[in-house]
């Protein structure tokens, strides 16, 4: 026998059963200050997400997501926890261009004319070392920025931080012994068609390199980078350039953004490089 309760009807198992409709929704009230918000949402939802890897596998790891969506000047607030509710939607693993499909998601889920979604997590990479062979896992750092709007538009960019080697072209010339060389971070920020893996994006920034790093080197792997370095010297200059060069000569990029930071060995400064190219507007 059911009985009502100031919090519900109680049924014959003791559990409160609710009306969701007799539920005030404070979200959905008029507002009547007349302004507009661009972005509303959640902010650092840490959060497990699955990536398809190129080889066909998978890998999760763990994500920083934020996700917002633009508020019409005559309602009160969004809801929160649809936000939430889409990730819960997209646990299968994914690829990087089906990160539109989710924002679009966001912008349905919460009937908003724009949405946001943006995302920072550490991806790894398993390399093995140049002569032995020997394997090891590399870390990235990569980042997820789509928007989709009402009228159709979506845009969507991959980023990755990579590290690198780079070693000083002015140091080797004028130097009677070797040349000061140091670790560099390469970022790069695309958009694209098609589909471009975070792997295929990590692999042309370090070949913009001097030389690219490993997680482990035996003593026949060490010689083999530190010659291949010196044999291939540059400045910060020169890295974002080749790596532009790079990005003009892929089909699938449409537009990039890329630096280095070379920090420096011999000095107490940094050096840094960056370029942004619209390959639609040449």
């Amino acid at each position: 026998m059911n009985s009502q309760t100031p919090a519900g009807t109680l049924g014959t198992n003791g559990v409160v059963v609710v009306d969701p409709k007799s539920i005030p929704d404070v979200q959905s009230l008029r507002d009547t200050r007349q302004i507009p918000i661009d972005k509303v949402g959640v902010k650092n939802v840490v959060y497990p997400i699955r990536l398809k890897t190129r080889d066909g596998g998978e890998q999760t790891t763990v994500a920083t997501i934020n996700m917002y969506v633009s508020l019409p000047h005559e309602q009160k607030g969004t809801h929160m926890s649809r936000f939430v509710e889409v990730l819960n939607d997209h646990a299968e693993a994914i690829t990087p261009d089906e990160i539109p499909d989710m924002t679009r998601a966001i912008r349905e889920r919460l009937d908003a004319a724009d949405a946001h979604f943006e995302a920072s997590f550490t991806y790894f990479v398993r390399k093995q070392a140049p002569v032995t062979g020997m394997p090891g896992m590399i870390d990235y750092k990569v980042t997820f920025e789509a928007v989709s709007s009402a009228d159709g538009k979506e845009d969507f960019v991959l980023g990755i931080s990579a590290p690198a080697t780079s070693l000083c072209p002015c140091s080797k010339e004028i130097s009677q012994y070797g040349a000061h060389n140091q670790r560099c971070e390469i970022e790069a920020k695309v958009r694209f068609d098609g589909t471009l893996w975070i792997e295929d994006l990590c692999e042309i920034a370090e070949r913009a390199a001097s030389m690219q790093v490993y997680a482990i080197l035996k003593r026949p792997d060490e010689k083999f980078v530190t010659e291949r370095a010196y044999e291939n010297p540059k400045f910060v200059e020169d890295i974002v350039r080749d790596l532009a060069l790079t990005l003009e000569d892929d089909d699938r990029v449409t537009w990039f953004s890329i630096n280095s930071e070379n920090f420096e060995s011999i000095h107490s400064h940094n050096a840094y490089a960056q370029i942004t190219r619209d390959k639609r507007d040449q």
